[in-house]
Order: C-alpha cells, then structure tokens, then sequence
C-alpha cells in the first residue's frame, strides 16, 4: 500500500476517530483501552499496514544495523531463487526498522566466486551475516574471519559442523535421505539397483549431499534390505547432449529400477532424460516444489518429492537477525523443517497453501 508508505501516529488516530495517545497505549500495550477504540485502532493499522518504529522506542537509537545475506546466484538455480525470494520478502517486511539488508551471490558452480563474494560481504562491514555455505572447505575459511571480527551469522541449508553460528535453519539431512530411502523401498520391487545421482555438484566438496547420501544408505543397511543394490554417480556436464547420454548409459548399462537424486535442479533434470526416452517406469524420488519438479510430478515422472522450503528458510533466518540485533532476541540454536514428502495427491494442497 504505497500511499500509506509515510503514515504516522496522528494519522492513524484520525483514522480511527481516537486520540494520538490512543493510538500509542495501542501500539506499546500499556494502560487500559476500551474494546471499542481497541478495534478502531487495529482496524485502522490493518489497513494501512502500518509498522511503528520500535528501534527509536525501544533502544533510543538511529544505528542502522546491517545484514548481509550471501547466497548462490538465484539467476542460476530456481531453488536458490525460492531463497532469494524468502530473502527479499524478509526486506519488505521490515523496510520501516533500522536495518539495512544486502544480498550477494556467488556462482554455486564456482568455489572461487564464493571466496570473491566473502571479501566484497566483508566490505559491506555487517553487523551480522545470513549465508548458506554449499563450499564446505571455502566456508571453514571465512568461519575463521567471522570468528577473528566477532561477526554473528546464521547458516541454512547446509549446517556446518565446525562452524559457530548463533543459528541453523534447515532440515536434518541425514535423516532426509532416509526418508527418500524410504519411498524408494516402498515402491520399487527388490530385487532392484538403485541410483544416487549427484549432478552438477562437487560432492568431495558438499557437506550436505554427503549426509543426504549417508542417510539414505543406512537406510537400506539398518534394515537389512539387502536385495537393493545402490550405486552413487557424478554427473557434470552441461552439455544436454552428453548429460542424456551419460544418464542413459548409466540407466541402462547397470538396470537402474530406481533413482534418488541429492538436489532440487538435478531432480527435474533427471525427470527430464526418463520423460525424454521412455522411462517413466523407473521409480523417482527428488527434492522440492520448483516448477518444472511440479510439471514432472503431474506428468507420473516424479513419484516424491521432500519438500526443504528454501522460501521460508532464508526469510526465517534475516528475521532472526533482525530481532537478534535490534532486540537482543537469542534465535534457537537449531530450526529443523519437517521432512514434507509430496506426492501426486497432496501436491495441491501445498502449493495452495501458500505456506511454501
């Protein structure tokens, strides 16, 4: 509501038909308010969408804290456009308060953009930092640069355990590759070899593929499912050509019934080669609700999808770092997602929720 951007006290008072002290008993929660004046009030701020300056009331200051958040480009992934969304979201929301909040990105295919990206947050000199560390080796690095300039940050995503972040904000990756695990079990038929596909990711490098990989082996392990044979394959080209034809030989030549694939893009590329040539019996399981995931879920490519909620982890974090710096508020030392399992019959409800 843009013509309400410079709305004041006094302007919600008129508003209401209540007086400026009113409004401010309203605002603070303090001295008794009549239940008629109460719904004035509100009435009156819902509609304007007013937000009060509770820096200069609270704390008696016009610091403007600042906020980086560094991210993998969102232009090169549609999952890392969920977060920048998430993140830009989290801006609007708090555009009136003292806090000024950046995005940087680097090139998730490039370890050295992450390391180029880290000087230029440093620049920025933020009071504290929301990062999602893909580059295992490159984050333990700047981790140490963090700690030397008693910089907070919070990590999502991809948890670190080396690291000391005031917060973590993601899901249990471990625990996630069980849960595809799983899914798998339930709808192959055994005997049966099953794919772990990695593509376009530096696994020796990803912490977090590795634990979905470690998850999802155990799995079949600890339940002594002996029958399923699972072989795990790196995938890098970015020629659609010769990824085809890398996937096809790798299908075909080992008589791969299922598949688990560790990252959201490569979800739907997979989908892309076994919608491609004919290989809709294969079963699937990937990772979240991006567009062409939902087209291949529709279309009986994709039999699961667990849902990370990538939206709602990046706006979760620069709000926690908003009330940490502003009001002293400790985040939780860790803020697991549920594991979501989407499945051709519920994938409606939550893309209508709104909730992802």
């Amino acid at each position: 509501m843009a013509e309400f951007k410079n709305i004041r006290i006094k302007d919600i008072a008129e508003m209401a038909g209540v007086s400026v002290a009113t409004v401010d008993r309203v605002l603070h929660k303090r001295g008794k308010i009549s239940e008629k004046a109460l719904k004035k009030v509100m009435d009156a701020l819902e509609k304007t969408g007013y937000k009060p300056n509770l820096i200069a009331s609270t704390l008696g200051s016009n610091k403007v804290y600042r906020i980086a958040a560094m991210i993998p480009d969102p232009a090169l992934d549609d999952y890392w456009n969920q977060s920048g969304a998430g993140i830009f979201k989290a801006k609007e929301d708090w555009s009136q308060y003292n806090v000024r909040i950046e995005s940087f990105y680097f090139n998730l295919y490039e370890k050295s953009s992450f390391k180029q990206v880290a000087e230029k947050v440093l620049q920025f000199q933020p009071d504290s930092i929301l990062l999602a560390p893909i580059f295992y080796h490159e984050a333990l690095d700047f981790f140490d640069v963090l700690k030397e300039k008693g910089i907070p940050y919070i990590l999502f995503n991809t948890n670190i355990p080396e690291a000391e972040p005031i917060s973590f904000i993601g899901q249990d990756l471990y625990q996630s590759g069980r849960v595809g695990a799983e899914m798998l079990a339930t709808k192959m038929k055994a005997p049966g070899n099953i794919a772990v596909l990695h593509i376009y990711e530096d696994i020796q490098n990803a912490v977090h593929l590795k634990e979905k990989e470690r998850g999802f082996r155990d799995y079949f392990s600890d339940n002594r499912l002996e029958e399923f044979n699972i072989q795990s394959y790196d995938f890098g080209s970015y020629l659609v050509a010769e990824f085809d034809r890398e996937v096809l030989n790798v299908l075909n030549r080992d008589s791969i019934s299922g598949i688990f694939v560790s990252t959201s893009k490569g979800s739907y590329l997979a989908a892309a080669v076994l919608d491609k040539y004919g290989k809709k019996d294969l079963v699937l399981v990937g990772y979240d609700l991006l567009k062409d995931n939902i087209h291949y879920m529709y279309d009986g490519v994709i039999n699961f999808l667990i849902n990370q909620n990538p939206k709602k982890q990046a706006f979760l974090g620069v709000s926690y770092l908003v009330n940490y710096l502003l009001f002293k508020k400790q985040p939780p030392v860790t803020e697991l997602f549920p594991l979501e399992v989407i499945t051709r019959e519920n994938i409606k409800s939550y893309l209508y929720s709104g909730l992802h």
